[in-house]
């Protein structure tokens, strides 16, 4: 009987719950936590309140599809980073579910972090083009705008290090905030790339915000809303939004190259799931990037997953 190893992650906007065994994933399933139109999130409250209702049809589906005697071990994104003020309600309903999971199943239980999990399900197909040494990734999200520094270990993550970070507002909290103020749903990273792409002018120039390797979006928010109260195109803003996170996420990950001598960047994060973002962003730097792969960019419980497993490996 093949090994099987849960994750469980409850973000800010997503329930997840992911089960992988040696070979890749076995399940992935998720539910978009309801943001009502014109909002532009949600309490903790709230979003705790859904988390326990979206959970348990997610738990049913998990073990329709698996041998629960099959399952090793799990692991839970206890919270947001791994800094020592990290904290959010949202991620207890997953602790307790997993905790739950855990000593019914008899499985131990592996706390990490929401931030890792996006990296280790980022470095899922990449593991041929990631060093074997320490590689530069970028989280980018509603939540994290922070530039790391990944110390590998045997496939997994043995350390993440913040280097850079924004010091305001997230580059999710940009897109969001200015496509909420065009009258698109929350989150809008889909309709504002749509509209974006369809930008018949492409010059409008919002200028980038970068310090050394750390980055702001709060004046930019505020120069893109003054666009758009003079009567500028929405889909020439949009475009201009994705345009000054390109040119500013290149900056930094143009010094970043420099100063620690990694050859390439690792992105994970819904922001780093755009294909314009991506296209700018690398035309900018004059080279290829990785990405986590399809359908993983946004938040997920793979990363969560993989790391049960990296941690039960390494224990055994």
């Amino acid at each position: 009987m093949k090994r099987l190893f849960l994750g469980v992650d409850t973000s800010c906007y997503t329930t997840s719950i992911a089960c992988v065994s040696e070979e890749g994933i076995v399940f992935e399933r998720r539910t978009m936590l309801s943001v009502p139109f014109g909002e532009r999130g949600l309490r903790q409250g709230d979003a705790v309140f859904q988390h326990v209702r979206n959970l348990p049809p997610l738990i049913d589906a998990l073990f329709g599809e698996i041998d629960r005697r099959a399952v090793a071990a799990a692991a839970v994104s206890a919270k947001p980073t791994a800094r020592d003020d990290s904290y959010m309600p949202v991620f207890l309903a997953g602790k307790l579910c997993a905790c739950a999971l855990s000593n019914a199943l008899g499985a131990p239980l592996y706390e990490t972090t929401h931030q890792a999990g996006h990296v280790r399900a980022a470095m899922l197909g990449n593991e041929a083009a990631l060093p074997c040494g320490a590689f530069l990734s970028m989280h980018l999200s509603g939540g994290t705008t922070d530039l790391l520094l990944v110390q590998p270990n045997d496939g997994g993550i043995e350390r993440i290090e913040c280097v850079g970070q924004s010091g305001d507002l997230h580059a999710g909290q940009f897109v969001d905030r200015i496509g909420v103020l065009m009258g698109l749903s929350f989150p809008s990273g889909i309709e504002f790339e749509r509209l974006a792409l369809s930008a018949a002018d492409r010059s409008i120039r919002i200028p980038s915000a970068v310090d050394g390797l750390n980055c702001s979006f709060s004046g930019q928010e505020t120069q893109a809303r003054r666009l758009l109260e003079g009567g500028a195109d929405k889909s020439a803003v949009a475009y201009a939004v994705y345009d000054c996170m390109a040119r500013t996420f290149s900056k930094v990950l143009g010094l970043a190259f420099g100063r620690f001598g990694c050859e390439n960047a690792l992105l994970s994060g819904g922001v780093s799931g755009s294909a314009l973002l991506r296209s700018l962003l690398e035309k900018r730097l004059g080279r290829s990037l990785l990405y986590a792969r399809e359908g993983l960019s946004g938040d997920n419980a793979v990363g969560a997953a993989l790391l049960a497993r990296d941690r039960f490996e390494k224990g055994r």
